[in-house]
Order: structure tokens, then sequence, then C-alpha cells
């Protein structure tokens, strides 16, 4: 997977992970109770700030907070721009 961006100091690029279609139940969710994502696949990483490099690298999968990141289009995908200290964990 190649984005044609490339991240300054400590921001990444995430892609969310799809929306789950059903409940453990087998329910199906409509679209307007969906929920968003909490994590997602790092596709680009910034070069980090001088005394702090980066932790995490590209395909890493990432949990970040609810309204974490700025979310962006490129090339008909969505992804969510952040910075490095809003991921909380990688799984």
């Amino acid at each position: 997977m190649s984005v044609k961006i490339q991240p300054l100091a400590d921001r990444v690029v995430v892609e969310p992970a799809a929306a789950e279609q059903k409940t453990a139940g087998g329910i199906i969710i409509p679209d307007t109770a969906k929920e968003k994502p909490q994590k997602g696949t790092i596709v680009a990483v910034g070069a980090g700030k001088k005394d702090e490099p980066m932790t995490v690298k590209v395909g890493d999968n990432v949990l970040y907070g609810k309204y974490a990141g700025t979310e962006i289009t490129i090339e008909g995908k969505d992804y969510l721009i952040m910075r490095e200290s809003d991921l909380f964990a990688v799984i």
C-alpha cells in the first residue's frame, strides 16, 4: 500500500479499520448508528522531532482516541492524520 503523502515531524497517517457491520448477536447495524472505529493501520510516518524519534512504523496496527486526528481524503480513500502522541497502543 503506497500513499502519496509524507507527514511532517511527529505526525502519522492512519487508515481506519472498517466499521462493524453486525453486532455480536447478528443484528445488522444501520449506517446512521455505526460508530467511528478507534483502530487502524499506519500507512505513512513522519521523520520525528529532533530529540524524539518515531516509535511506530508503516504497517503497525494502532489504537487511537475517538476524536483524534483530522480526516483527509487521498485518491478517494479516507485517512486520519494525527500526532504520534494521539496514539494509545500498537496492537
